[in-house]
């Protein structure tokens, strides 16, 4: 599971078995996660993350979807 990114709290990251799903990013904080699509950035789902705290790390994932999508390409495309 490699880790893409950290920013504050969060560790952004993507497992490498997920077979043929589209794009995407895993953010873990603390006892929680979510998992966002890339293109566009929408949320596919939240465990144990508050409402608030989504909002905030899907305004990050956005910042950083050209990254974030460069490193996924990098790794699932080989």
């Amino acid at each position: 599971m490699p880790t893409v990114m950290r920013i504050g709290p969060y560790r952004f990251h993507f497992y490498s078995d997920e077979g043929d799903e589209p794009p995407h990013i895993h953010v873990d904080i603390g006892d929680g996660e979510c998992k966002f699509w890339l293109d566009p950035v929408t949320l596919a789902r939240s465990m144990n993350v508050a409402p608030a705290e989504v909002r905030k790390i899907e305004r990050l994932v956005f910042e950083n979807r050209v990254v974030l999508m460069e490193r996924y390409d990098g790794f699932h495309r080989r």
